[in-house]
Order: structure tokens, then sequence, then C-alpha cells
């Protein structure tokens, strides 16, 4: 039981909010790459991923996993797109870094979806049992290479005034 609820319920539960995150996160980078920035799908966003590391979080605690170390980097790095966006309002450098700070944590969400999908789908757990094997490591670095390249065009688009942008 988590907060009252069956460990599964509440899996499902953190399962919805996190591929709430990774859909609001497409249109946030859409958003991002079109130069414009969506205030709802970007609340949407940054609400979601918190709350995808919170209730990761919430989860029984056996030690420092790999998970444990990707939710607290996420959190370091969503505290500084908030501050950024909502204390420093985009103001100068604010506006590059929150655009990395941001999809760095998006990154991060779609990096937990590719470790999920091959431990929890059997053609692809067949494929890579242990995340060591080559096709899990391509994924990831197709992932990292796409997220690289996406943020360098996000930071160019999105460098504009915003407090005038749609």
């Amino acid at each position: 039981m988590i907060f009252g609820i069956s460990t599964e319920a509440f899996t499902i539960i953190h399962v919805i909010i996190s591929l709430v995150a990774i859909g609001s996160g497409f249109v946030f980078l859409y958003g991002l790459l079109a130069g414009k920035k969506f205030d709802g799908w970007t609340g949407l966003f940054l609400a979601t991923t918190v709350a995808t590391s919170v209730t990761g979080f919430a989860f029984p605690f056996h030690g420092a996993t790999p998970g444990i170390i990707v939710g607290i980097i996420s959190m370091i790095v969503l505290a500084i797109a908030i501050l950024a966006l909502y204390s420093f309002h985009l103001a100068g450098a604010w506006r590059s870094i929150f655009v990395v700070s941001s999809l760095l944590a998006f990154y991060f969400n779609v990096f937990v979806l590719v470790v999920q999908s091959f431990q929890k789908t059997p053609a692809l757990k067949a494929l890579a049992p242990t995340q060591t094997e080559p096709p899990f490591l391509v994924a990831q670095l197709a992932v990292l290479a796409l997220f690289v390249l996406v943020t360098i065009r996000a930071v160019k688009r999105f460098g504009m005034d915003l407090l005038h942008a749609a």
C-alpha cells in the first residue's frame, strides 16, 4: 500500500502521469521548435513531470537505484526550469537555461520510458534481457542524439523575445 492505495493502483496512476508528461512534452517541444511559448502545455508538462518524479519516490525504497538517481537529477533540472520560467520570466540567458533544463527533464522521462519498455515489453525484453545488449544501447543512443539535436534547435528557435511571442 502506498498512501492507502494498492501498489498496483499506485503504479497505474504513476504510469498515467508519466505518459501525460511525455505526451505534453511533445507538444511543449513542438512549441519550442516553433519559437512559441504554449503556456498551458508548458504548465502541464512541468507539473506532470514533477509529479512523475514525486510519485516515483513514493515506491518502496530498496537502496539507490538508477531510477532514484534519474529522479533526483530530474527534480534538480526541473527546479531550474521552473525558476527560469516563473521567477526569472525567461529574461536574458534564462530563456536558454529554461529550454535546456526543461528538455533535459523531458529526456529523462523518455529515457525511463525506453528502460521500462525494454523491461516490460516481451519482444524488447527478448532483444535485450539485461539492458546491456546492442538493441537497448542503440535505442538509448538514438534517443540521446535526438534530444541533443532538438535541444540545440530549440535554443536557437526559442531565443527570441518570448514576452511578445504567442
